[in-house]
């Protein structure tokens, strides 16, 4: 074991997608059998080239200020692919050793054939998912995937000694779930000291690369609500760092507490012979002076830059954090500056947004900038605030300016919020309203629908990019969006769904739509940040207050109806998701916001009334995304974020149903709130968990109508008749059928039409398999 000290400049991890996305488009042609593994792997490789360049472009040449963090998919699949951790259903894709090659790690994250891929979920509070590892008692736990320590070689021999980044052991099993084989009461907490044994085989064989430093990451203990008693976290933890610790071939262990605080578990921490902590004090406060003490002789490593929002980093605030933290630590405790968790939450670089306003511009610091953010921190705790007074004054400045544009408060916008009474967020009675919606549509048993977008063809995007560059003139592009509109209802007529959605063609996507609408937001061109695997999100930018210039939605939606006697589904995003989706301001009050985005929703229903629209979806797929990880804050949080849906929908007649839908999830963590929504029709995403969530449905006597998905949208699978059948009887059995419906899990935008088709069509005729046996 080396003692290379930590360099004072660092950050906890970076997009890993590419500046371009170069990983997103290598990986779908891989999938679409456009290119071979070796280009795939060329084109990782340097995408891992550019990241090490751009790292030392911005000044992080010292040994360990880099990060190893690559993965292909997910952090999480990454350890369990190191690991050798597959559900049984897997078994047969591992190699003789125990290892995955590339394709069965793929189809682990997004299934194949008969294969149904493993679960998805959100990261703690963030858009970011993970995949999650299914053990029991038996599950083979080893170290036999080199990924890792290969990306170490990889750079080292690049000349760079990079600090890999693996998710931590603690945070890996608290994460996983007891496969369908485990026995009743088993925890993946009781396999700890397997994957420790696994783990102290990677800790060698990083050393043995070149590492001279490795983090492991426990977000997991920021949290006090799991399932498992904090008792047993706490042995945990003791156990997995002292028997880590205690490892004499291995780099020097960073123990990263990211995504709040760990102040509870540092006493823990303290005597175990791990080198090094990690803080996030953007999340978290800063520990108590006592807890601080106790890590003499460790290097602490302060994360007051944000590596979750976009908005310029306070200086003056961080310096003070830093301040606190260096006098509470006893003299010659290593103090260094980083980020408060890994960049991969936002954007490469400001500097590529020409096209926004210069102003705004200005405010705000993506991942190169917070790059230099800890950099000019880590100045200032060396060498004093003289040493950095341009940057403070042009910080205080910037900040001044912010607060007096004349967008980020206006005046009408918050009278009318201020006006908001609870009757405002209060419709009829839903025993009172729902006879009155249901002989409006007059639907059968087991109503069908899907969740509101269509394939996003190469067309489509063709047509958006020719209509954006000025090429496609006005009347020519909404001529083509209503051809794709055709095409969609006349689709769903001849699969015979019973509520029938427009398909979204005309949208880029589901929140940067409704942000290009509304005042008080900007986009990027730039701005892509990844959500798994492939999949990135451009998320629009809130910095000002919010109004609704004109209606959004009511011209499709209106035209889709008129093709069609089937009830027609008006689509609104929620405005928790479209705060959840973009970077919210950092200057207000979360409920307010909230409520701004309620009243610009509420007279958008309004108007689709108007045109005849009488089923209306407000999706709030990210309501679970955004619960506080600690059970003190979540009442206030399930307060605001509840109040402006209702205040959204609040003013709809008793004739229209309002829907929403949540995806990947765990509503049966907030299904109480959910109920609170007083949504006439909730769908969830359901088959992945194949219906796990039914048992807290029924527990908790959900009072209005369900549609628990039967079709995983996230996989390229076409999932059978009887596969969709089983799922829909499960929660006939345990729902019953008067409150059902039936739907995929979520949105249909990424698939295809080679497999939304066969889908959808069995998905129907799974519907009418069951409503024959009522």
């Amino acid at each position: 074991m080396t003692n290379q000290p930590l360099p004072q400049a660092t950050i906890l991890g970076y997009p890993r997608i590419g500046a371009n996305r170069e990983l997103k488009r290598a990986l779908e042609s891989y999938w679409a059998g456009k290119s071979d593994q070796a280009a795939l792997e060329t084109a990782a490789q340097e995408v891992r080239q550019q990241t090490r360049d751009r790292l030392a472009e911005l000044g992080l040449t010292a040994p360990s200020a880099q990060i190893a963090d690559f993965t292909y998919y997910d952090q999480m699949l990454e350890v369990s692919a190191a690991l050798g951790v597959v559900p049984p259903r897997f078994q047969d894709l591992l190699a003789e050793d125990g290892s995955l090659d590339l394709d069965a790690y793929f189809t682990l994250a997004r299934g194949k054939g008969d294969l149904a891929a493993q679960e998805m979920t959100k990261w703690f509070d963030s858009n970011y998912h993970y995949l999650v590892p299914e053990i029991d008692e038996n599950t083979k736990i080893d170290y036999v995937g080199k990924n890792l320590a290969n990306q170490v070689r990889e750079a080292v021999a690049a000349g760079v000694t990079p600090r890999p980044v693996v998710v931590g052991p603690v945070t890996y099993l608290l994460l996983a779930k007891a496969s369908d084989d485990a026995k009743e009461g088993f925890s993946p907490l009781d396999r700890l000291g397997d994957v420790l044994h696994a783990y102290g085989h990677l800790l060698m064989d990083l050393q043995a690369a070149g590492a001279q430093w490795v983090q492991l990451d426990e977000p997991a203990l920021a949290s006090d609500t799991w399932e498992v008693d904090g008792y047993a976290i706490a042995q945990a933890v003791k156990e997995a760092y002292s028997w880590l610790g205690a490892i004499v071939e291995r780099p020097q262990i960073l123990v990263a507490g990211t995504y709040g605080s760990i102040e509870e578990y540092l006493p823990i921490l303290a005597p175990t012979f791990i080198e090094g902590v990690a803080l996030d004090l953007v999340a978290g406060e800063v520990p108590a002076a006592e807890a601080l003490a106790e890590l003499g002789g460790k290097t602490v490593v302060a994360g007051v830059v944000s590596g979750r929002n976009i908005w310029r980093t306070n200086l003056d605030v961080a310096a003070e954090k830093l301040a606190q933290v260096k006098a509470a630590l006893p003299e010659n405790t290593p103090l260094v500056v980083a980020t408060s968790t890994s960049l991969q939450h936002v954007p490469h670089n400001v500097e590529r947004e020409t096209a926004l306003d210069e102003q705004l511009r200005s405010w705000l610091a993506f991942a190169d900038q917070k790059v230099g953010e800890v950099q000019v921190l880590a100045r200032l705790l060396a060498e004093g605030e003289d040493a950095v007074q341009a940057e403070l004054e042009l910080d205080r400045r910037l900040r001044e300016e912010r607060a007096n544009h004349p967008g980020v408060k206006r005046a009408e916008v918050r009278e009318r919020v201020a006006q908001v009474s609870d009757a405002d967020r209060t419709r009829t009675p839903y025993e009172e309203r729902e006879p009155v919606a249901s002989a409006k549509l007059g639907l059968p048993p087991l109503p069908t629908t899907t969740i509101g977008s269509f394939p996003q063809t190469k067309e489509i995007r063709a047509a958006r990019a020719a209509h954006r560059a000025g090429k496609l003139s006005d009347a020519d592009y909404q001529q083509a969006m209503k051809d794709e509109i055709a095409h969609v209802v006349k689709l769903q007529e001849e699969l015979g769904l019973d509520v029938l959605v427009h398909g979204e063609a005309e949208r880029n996507d589901m929140v940067q739509y409704f942000a290009e609408l509304l005042e008080g937001f900007s986009a990027t061109q730039h701005g892509w940040v990844q959500s798994y695997g492939s999949r990135c999100t451009r998320p629009s930018i809130l910095w000002g207050d919010i109004t609704r210039p004109a209606p959004m939605t009511t011209e499709w939606s209106a035209y889709a109806a008129s093709l069609t006697d089937k009830p027609m589904k008006g689509m609104l995003t929620g405005p928790v998701t479209i705060m959840a989706w973009s970077f919210v301001r950092d200057d207000e009050e979360k409920g307010q916001v909230a409520d701004q985005l309620g009243l610009a929703l509420r007279d958008e229903i309004a108007d689709l009334e108007e045109a005849g629209i009488n089923v209306v979806q407000v999706d709030e797929p990210a309501i679970r995304e955004l619960l506080p990880l600690r059970a003190a804050d979540r009442p206030a949080y399930l307060k605001w974020s509840v109040d402006s849906f209702r205040l959204a929908t609040g003013g709809a007649s008793d004739e229209t149903q309002i829907h929403t839908h949540l995806c990947y999830s765990e509503f049966n963590v907030v299904v109480d709130a959910i109920d609170h929504l007083d949504a006439d029709v909730t769908s969830i995403e359901a088959s992945r968990s194949r219906m796990d969530i039914l048992p807290a449905v029924a527990e908790h006597g959900f009072g209005r109508q369900l549609g628990p998905g039967i079709y995983d949208i996230h996989s390229p699978r076409i999932p059978s008749v009887e596969e969709q059948t089983t799922l829909l009887q499960a929660a006939v059995d345990a729902l019953g059928a008067k409150a059902l419906w039936v739907n995929p899990d979520c949105g249909l935008k990424t698939r295809g039409y080679a497999e939304v088709e066969p889908a959808l069509a069995n998905m129907v005729a799974a519907a009418k398999a069951v409503r024959e046996t009522l």
